[in-house]
């Protein structure tokens, strides 16, 4: 029988999950290759399961929602007793002691791995999909990435900088005449989004207003920054002069972590926090003293914190550079508990001077010490849950503070790295205060790898799902293909039509609409590896049934779909002619067709791998 029928009728469909119905188990697995619906030709008797089979066949028969169906099938039966595998494939012959192993022939989504499903909080977590929490986390990242400006807004923002455009500020701008300079480097800045038209990323740009770059030797320790790649540091990419800004100006390109914030905006921006220490200096009576979970962050918050800042520390004094910018405002945070050290290399370059143009790692050593008096301060801060902590008149009330909440181990790595030493301290002198804590941080974050892999092995099927939805909109209900108007009503069009009436379009007993998305899953991945598995379509008026499997709507799909990819190239190779059509008057006639051939064959070529990835 063909599988190519007529023009469907435009009548509502009444297909109904008893229709439609899900996969049957059978003794055995059919041959694809004999599924078809015997005519009078093919059962000349009354009755076709009394006829004798030919050699090698066996007469199938099937009720489906009270109507038989009967199909010839050469695949010998299995013998008695003998388990069966429908839907599946078995890639080793039996052996003696050999172990069989038995896959499915379509794609189907595994459970969640064991591993993982016991660390989900939420046991309604969606199944087919990413988490809520980390599909909202990376759109964030998204929209941020993507933000543009309205340049008649911000005329003062340029519009190109150096080989850099689509600037967009990443904190509010300076006022024209702000002569407040900033705490940190000593000059107006300024951050901006920036996407770089040499390879079509985004960076962040940090501006150094009115600075007027003197000495280039300054570059040699750019260029060692440039090497360093860690993943708790903001990687520097370039420095630039430009006076796209309308004055002198140095930039410092890096990496852009869209959705960061700073650490003084995450946990220093409550102006409360600060009443434990600044009642005291008013003469007032001490309020409530501040505890964990009630004030305080939690300690394993703020070892976590402590191993990712000292991680980067020690790859910076281990390349024989020193940070100079461990401060809570040059600490981005992504996510919940994910730490950067961000502005690396933008001290090194302003207080470069002439003194250092023999020797630029002179001051290094120095510089290292006073990392780790930072680190301290940061660290404390944390632990107080306020900046008036680390205050010198306050560093007792702090440090009592800390001791009566923390542990000893936090409390001996804060007094080490704020306490001058007799000799010259190293990063690595803490590690044995972190002690085992360190595991515990490595064992949180390989946890969270296997929870993101799970997620990401279900986003893999569903870009496959998607990718094949794709190809089938492109096909059902064209207007009309190459002057054709019943071009998608009719053939294998027709066929795919009701394919695609089974997927969505079927109603309950009581006419209301039947969705489940397990199903529909489960028959695209089947209609994509084209599994033997028979199907019943039936026309929206219900007097038409189909039977088909999967494979022959595979390969109905794919030759409708490389139709439309052959007429889609055909165009671009007579568009390519057109425009082309003076080489063969300036090459001559030989010369030119052959030129012209080449060019519709790279053409045709061309637009197929543009397709290949459908």
């Amino acid at each position: 029988m063909s599988l190519s029928a007529g023009s469907s009728p435009l009548h509502s469909p009444k297909i109904t999950p008893h229709t439609s119905p899900a996969p049957r188990r059978r003794s055995h697995t059919p041959n694809p290759a004999n599924y078809m619906v015997p005519s009078s030709a093919s059962t000349p008797g009354n009755n076709p399961v009394s006829q004798t089979p030919s050699s090698g066949q066996v007469i199938q028969k099937e009720t489906v929602g009270g109507t038989t169906y009967f199909y010839t099938d050469t695949t010998p039966a299995p013998l008695s007793g003998m388990r069966s595998f429908k839907n599946y494939h078995r890639t080793a012959c039996r052996a003696e002691g050999q172990i069989i192993e038995v896959f499915p022939n379509y794609h189907i989504y595994p459970p969640t791995a064991p591993h993982v499903a016991y660390m989900q909080p939420k046991a309604n977590a969606p199944s087919f999909f990413m988490a809520d929490e980390l599909r909202q986390e990376l759109i964030n990242r998204h929209l941020i990435t993507m933000a543009q400006i309205d340049q008649a807004d911000m005329p003062a923002v340029p519009t190109e900088v150096d080989s850099y455009h689509s600037l967009f500020p990443l904190e509010p701008l300076p006022p024209p005449n702000r002569i407040q300079k900033s705490s940190n480097f000593g000059y107006i800045t300024s951050c901006y989004k920036a996407v770089n038209s040499k390879d079509d990323l985004p960076y962040c740009l940090r501006r150094i207003h009115g600075f007027r770059l003197v000495n280039t030797k300054c570059m040699v320790l750019v260029d060692m920054w440039k090497k360093i790649q860690h993943s708790n540091i903001v990687t520097l990419r370039e420095v630039f002069t430009t006076k796209a800004f309308s004055e002198p100006s140095l930039v410092f390109a890096y990496d852009f972590h869209a959705g960061g914030e700073t650490m003084m905006s995450r946990h220093f921006n409550d102006p409360n926090a600060d009443a434990y220490f600044t009642k005291r200096k008013w003469g007032q009576h001490d309020g409530p003293l501040p505890r964990q979970h009630a004030g305080l962050l939690p300690e394993s918050l703020i070892w976590a914190y402590i191993v990712q800042l000292s991680s980067a520390l020690r790859t910076i004094h281990t390349a024989g550079l020193a940070c100079r910018v461990m401060d809570p405002t040059k600490i981005l945070i992504t996510g919940k508990t994910r730490l950067r050290v961000n502005c690396v290399g933008v001290f090194d370059v302003l207080t470069f001077d002439n003194s250092q143009n023999n020797n630029p790692l002179a001051l290094m050593a120095q510089y290292q010490q006073a990392d780790l008096i930072s680190l301290g301060k940061v660290v404390l801060a944390l632990a107080c849950n306020s900046l008036a902590g680390i205050q010198r008149e306050n560093l007792q009330k702090a440090m009592e503070l800390v001791t009566i909440n923390y542990s000893s181990d936090l409390k001996n790595l804060i007094l080490y790295l704020l306490t001058d030493q007799n000799r010259m301290r190293s990063v690595n002198d803490i590690m044995p205060m972190i002690g085992a804590r360190f595991y515990t941080q490595l064992d949180a974050a390989q946890m969270r790898n296997d929870v993101i892999e799970e997620d990401l092995a279900k986003e893999v099927q569903n870009g496959r799902l998607f990718r094949l939805l794709a190809k089938l909109g492109t096909i059902n209900e064209r207007p009309e293909f190459q002057k054709d108007p019943t071009w998608s009503e009719t053939g294998d069009r027709y066929l795919l039509k009701l394919f695609r009436d089974h997927l969505f379009h079927q109603v309950t007993e009581a006419g209301a609409p039947w969705i489940d998305l397990s199903h529909i899953i489960s028959c695209l991945n089947k209609l994509d590896a084209g599994v033997p598995e028979k199907i019943s379509l039936i026309s929206r008026d219900e007097k038409s049934v189909l039977v088909v499997t999967y494979s022959d709507l595979k390969r109905c799909f794919e030759n409708t779909f490389q139709e439309l990819i052959a007429a889609a190239n055909a165009l671009n190779v007579l568009l390519a002619l057109g425009a082309h059509h003076t080489t063969m008057k300036k090459c001559g006639n030989s010369e030119g067709r052959e030129g012209l051939q080449a060019l519709a064959t790279d053409v045709t070529v061309f637009n197929f791998n543009n397709y290949s990835y459908l």
